[in-house]
């Protein structure tokens, strides 16, 4: 296995290197404060779309597409991971860049399974930055780590589709230039447990919709929000189904695979963040007489931390290769893995980072705080950690009983 970049990638990545450098960084206290003054936690500072202006007349936009574009050639996974892993160094770094969730993911199942119209609709305006969207799958009176529990209801009537229900944490769906919403729901309760679900496009603004609330995170606001909301007796014409009736499940399991390993890859730059702002903070601070980082104590966790994003970061590129090569459902194992090692991994590097910091580390003056609530987020967002571990375990228990069957054969 080769995990080098393509000519391509490693231009894209010295460009975006330089992007950070001299434009992202600086931006972070100008965004912060703009944010601020405007007074509404959901609002667009103005820094955010010169950034991502500047972004797109340099190339770095829609990077995360697997496809050709006005912007891109598409890259592998294996080559927009150490892209995505710089975005994730800073919390607004991939919007800047058109890469964020969950567009990502919508603009991805629109490429795949939306029709002509609404890829012109909602993913043109999408790709252009133009507008936000979400993505409704959980539920708070269910489960919803088992999608079949879905309970909102998606009923035809006539040339249209009625919807009612209620979901809960949908990201982005705060974000007043969210205006389209990809909606997963029963269109058959007795079907197969897995073709039950369907998809669907519905537009925030139509009525019967209500955006219910935004649930914080640990107490943080996020810009984007993860709302509740109610589906009234929602009507949208049927023209707006995503895909076939029944394909809702094929669809989500479309679109969770790339959404997950696009999380571990800004993940480990967040980690990596994390490192350096932990050993800048050891070394500038002194206790009874020397610098915390010669702390024997302090020294263990560098060098754990070092260790950890490194192992994260390889499971991550191994990954990416194996669904380069051999497809999303082969690397299905692996995906889970990355998706319970990544976040687990960064936390601890993270919580360790605030430790050293001390009562700065706990307070906004430095990102720690609010990039730990983020990263906690993630062994629940697209999957729990405990599912994600059962597919590992099934998945290598049918391995290793194929193992013991062939060998049995063979003897």
């Amino acid at each position: 296995m080769d995990f080098s970049l393509s000519p391509e990638a490693e231009r894209l990545r010295s460009e975006l290197l330089d992007f950070m450098q001299a434009r992202v960084y600086p931006a972070e206290a100008v965004f912060a404060e703009q944010l601020a003054q405007g007074g509404d936690p959901h609002g667009t500072p103005p820094v955010l779309d010169e950034l991502k202006a500047e972004a797109r007349s340099r190339g770095l936009w829609n990077l995360f597409l697997p496809h050709k574009t006005e912007w891109t050639d598409g890259l592998s996974n294996l080559d927009y991971a150490p892209l995505a892993e710089l975005t994730g160094r800073v919390s607004f770094a991939a919007e800047v860049l058109n890469c964020s969730a969950p567009d990502t993911g919508n603009m991805e199942i629109l490429t795949m399974f939306g029709t002509s119209e609404q890829r012109r609709d909602w993913l043109q305006p999408l790709l252009h930055g133009e507008i936000r969207s979400a993505f409704a799958m959980t539920e708070p009176a269910v489960a919803s780590s088992d999608a079949t529990n879905i309970e909102c209801s998606i009923v035809r009537d006539g040339g249209e589709y009625v919807i009612n229900g209620r979901k809960w944490w949908i990201s982005g769906s705060a974000d007043p230039r969210c205006r389209i919403l990809i909606v997963m729901g029963k269109t058959d309760a007795s079907a197969a447990p897995h073709a039950q679900q369907s998809m669907i496009l519905v537009p925030i603004d139509t009525p019967g919709v209500s955006v219910v609330r935004n649930l914080p995170v640990f107490g943080y606001v996020d810009r984007e929000g993860h709302c509740e909301i109610v589906f009234d007796d929602v009507r949208v014409p049927d023209s707006n189904l995503l895909g076939e009736e029944g394909g809702g499940f094929a669809i989500a399991q479309a679109r969770l695979g790339p959404g997950r390993i696009h999380h571990c890859m800004r993940t480990i730059g967040a980690a990596e963040r994390a490192l350096e702002l932990m050993c800048a903070r050891g070394e500038s601070r002194v206790t009874f007489g020397a610098p915390v980082a010669e702390r024997g104590q302090v020294q263990e966790w560098i060098a754990n931390a070092r260790i950890a994003i490194d192992q994260a970061r390889l499971y991550t590129l191994y990954t990416a290769w194996k669904m380069d090569e051999y497809g999303n459902r082969a690397a299905a194992s692996e995906i889970a893995g990355i998706k319970v090692a990544v976040p687990q991994m960064a936390l601890t590097v993270i919580d360790r980072a605030i430790q050293v910091h001390g009562g700065g580390g706990l307070c906004g003056d430095f990102p720690l705080a609010a990039m730990f609530a983020h990263t906690r987020l993630l062994q629940l967002a697209d999957g729990p950690d405990e599912v994600h571990r059962r597919t590992v375990a099934r998945r290598e228990l049918k391995r290793q009983r194929a193992t013991r069957e062939n060998a049995a054969v063979a003897g």
